[in-house]
């Protein structure tokens, strides 16, 4: 294709091929990725479902970033999850690449218990050992990465006590079992676990409460 110079030529310059990939370019540089150490510590997390007679077995490993500085802290790295059940074979397998590829970005990984969580099967939730409601086996899953963060310290919140235990015992003696499954989300855990329990706005996932 010939171009026709209406005006007089002043200067010219030769114009290299890396030149012009340099202007398409308009990639924005990314933190790298976390890099694997050769022995990882993690931890195993068992998942038994009303909805089918093999158990999820939810393995969560983690790294240590900055090791051996005042800012040493472990993060998770990878997840896998195993079960004898191939109906979910294939989303079992789309889902631990997924999060074991945002683990690996690095930064604030904590939205995805809040996603995992809102996740609701159509064909209805179950009742977990202990009583506790879970929207879908999805949901059960973000609970099982939201406990390792917690115990981790990367998310804020504590782990099931003797004293939670029996706030959801009231809770469900109260409100029945139907109550404490429709409870509004957290703001500090973002579970879906907030009762109203003698006038006061609790959750039963972190202990998290708004008279103190």
């Amino acid at each position: 294709m010939s171009i026709k110079i209406e005006s007089k030529i002043t200067a010219y310059e030769v114009a290299k091929p890396e030149d012009e990939a340099k202007k398409e370019s308009n990639v924005t540089a990314i933190a790298p990725l976390l890099e694997r150490d050769d022995i990882l510590v993690g931890q195993t997390y068992k998942i038994k479902t009303p909805h089918s007679e093999h158990a999820m077995y939810i393995t969560i490993n983690d790294v240590i970033v900055n090791h051996g500085e005042a800012s040493e802290h472990r993060r998770p790295f990878e997840i896998f999850i195993n079960t004898k059940n191939m109906e979910h074979f294939m989303w079992i397998v789309t889902l631990t690449r997924i999060i074991s590829a945002i683990f690996r970005k690095g930064g604030d990984i904590t939205f995805l218990v809040e996603e995992l969580k809102a996740v609701f099967d159509p064909r209805g939730g179950y009742y977990k050992k202990g009583g506790k409601y879970m929207p879908s086996i999805v949901a059960e899953i973000g609970e099982v990465i939201q406990k390792h963060l917690v115990s981790i310290g990367m998310m804020e919140g504590q782990l099931q006590t003797e004293e939670l235990i029996a706030k959801r015992a009231e809770a469900e003696e109260k409100l029945g079992k139907e109550g404490v499954a429709n409870g509004a989300q957290c703001d500090k855990c973002s579970a879906m676990a907030v009762v109203r329990l003698d006038n006061c706005n609790c959750c039963l996932e972190c202990g998290d409460s708004k008279c103190g």
